[in-house]
Parts: structure tokens; sequence; C-alpha cells
């Protein structure tokens, strides 16, 4: 019995201060759907809204690099076109090493370097998710490899934290920026040349084209002038979960798209990656 009081209090304390009890559904969905902005990608879109009938079952937008042409799978459980036939292990092996059941490997684009530093449980809460989503039929075109990518390791993602590790805001927010991917944009000065995490480490500088003009990722590093050491935490807040900069203005493409993820983030996470952020050392 003590031990069953004990387990059920556990799961009371999600993180350390969260007080209710959160299943692993309900954890996968939380990642899928908010910190790791999974349907940025793989969901489709009708005139740049998210068509959420068809919510997972590959996305819309075609992601042409030096080195492949590919678009985002389709991530519903369809035997044929999604990952229906893929076993637990299949899913984790895609998304912690960027490999399909085959051995193929997964685009540069999928994150997959930065999910190694999922825990084992929130792996198999993003696994027990996915296996609720509604299937549906969507075959998403035959990705195109035109050459080997650099390499795409991302060195903090191979931080081991523990459940306990994660109640300390800083660290909560290293594991959080990571899932988030943040540094795939942030870390990464033009589309031909691959993030740099040791001598460009949120620098930004790479520019995004498409209908709204052309934005450039933004320097989040703690650089007083550059960067974002001058920001309030309300400045820094507001921008990512309203999608305004500290001068008012209104973000665009492709950063305005993770701010509708961010609205879903529960405070205590939005405060440990802002925590973690601050922590980025200044570069001009």
């Amino acid at each position: 019995m003590h031990r069953l009081w004990f387990g059920a209090l556990a799961l009371l304390f999600v993180g350390g201060t969260e007080l209710r009890a959160e299943t692993l559904i309900e954890r996968g969905d939380y990642l899928v759907n908010s910190v790791m902005g999974c349907g940025n990608c793989h969901t489709p879109r009708d005139k740049g809204v998210q068509v959420m009938e068809r919510h997972l079952s590959g996305g819309f937008q075609t992601f042409s690099e030096p080195w492949f042409v590919v678009k985002g799978a389709n991530l519903t459980p369809d035997r044929d076109t999604g990952i229906g036939a893929w076993s637990d292990n299949d899913i984790k092996r895609a998304l912690t090493h960027g490999a399909r059941p085959n051995g193929t490997p997964l685009a540069e684009v999928m994150p997959s370097a930065f999910y190694k530093i999922l825990t084992p449980r929130d792996l198999d809460a993003i696994v027990a998710y996915l296996r609720t989503v509604a299937p549906i039929r969507n075959e998403v075109q035959t990705p195109n490899y035109k050459s080997e990518p650099p390499p795409s390791d991302y060195p903090l993602a191979a931080t081991n934290l523990t459940d306990k590790d994660l109640s300390d805001p800083k660290k909560r927010g290293l594991y959080l920026a990571t899932l988030a991917h943040c540094m795939a944009c942030h870390a990464r000065t033009s589309a031909e040349q691959a993030a740099d995490y040791k001598n460009t480490f949120g620098k930004g500088g790479r520019a995004f084209k498409g209908p709204w003009g052309e934005t450039v990722a933004a320097n989040i590093t703690s650089h007083p002038t550059a960067g974002l050491g001058a920001w309030t935490d309300a400045e820094l807040k507001r921008a990512l979960v309203e999608g305004v900069s500290r001068d008012g203005r209104k973000l665009k493409p492709p950063m305005i798209d993770h701010v509708g993820y961010y609205k879903k983030w529960n405070d205590q996470d939005i405060g440990a990656l802002m925590a973690w952020v601050r922590t980025i050392p200044p570069l001009p």
C-alpha cells in the first residue's frame, strides 16, 4: 500500500510542481502538439491553416535543401501510408536515431539529433499518444536524397536528465528547448550551411523566403544589442506566446508558426525555457 501511495503521489508532481496526475497519453499529447510542434511539418494546411481533420497525416510544404527534397511524413497509424505497421521500437528509433524500420535514414529536417535527449518515459508517452491518432490514408511523396548531408549531431541532446533534474528550471529549459529544436534555425547562418553548434550557437542569420517576403532567424544569445540580453522576461514571453517582438512588430513565418505551439505550453515550461535562453553565451 505504501508503494502504491508513493507511486500515485509521484504522478501528481510531474517536474516538481504539477498538481494533477498525467497519463502517458496526456503527456505524449502535450509533447507532440505543443513542445515538439510536430504538426507544423506533419499536418496539411489550407491557405496556411492546419487542417486538423487530417492531423499528422503528412505535411504540405516541401523542404528543398542542398542535400534532399522531402515532405513531412504521415504519422498516423494507417498501415499502408503511415506508421501503423511500425513497432514501438521502430517509432523510438526514428525519433532518436533518425532511421526508418528498414534502416533508411530520415532527412536532417527531422530533428532526431535533438530528440536523443528524450527521457524513457517521454519516449513511451509519444508512442502511446501516436497510437491514439486516427489513421488517415495519405501517401506522401518519396524523399529524394541528393547527397550526404553534413553531420547533424546536437551535443546537448546527449545530456542524460532524470525526472529530478527536470525540477531545476534551467535544466528543464535545456530539455524543452532541445525538444522544441530551437537551434535547428537559430544556430544556422544560411540555407547552404549546416548548423554550427559550437561557433554560431544561437546567433541566427538563416534567411527564410516565402509569400510573406524574407525573414531571418534572430540572434537569441544574451548579447545586449544583437541578441536578447536587454529584453525583459515579459518581452520575451510576449514574443513566444503572442508573436510580438520587443518593438511591437508582429513576427512572421517561420517563427509565427511556432507561436501557436508556445501558447499551449504551461507557465512552468515557458518560464523554464526563458531561464535557459538567458544562459546562452553572447554572440554579436
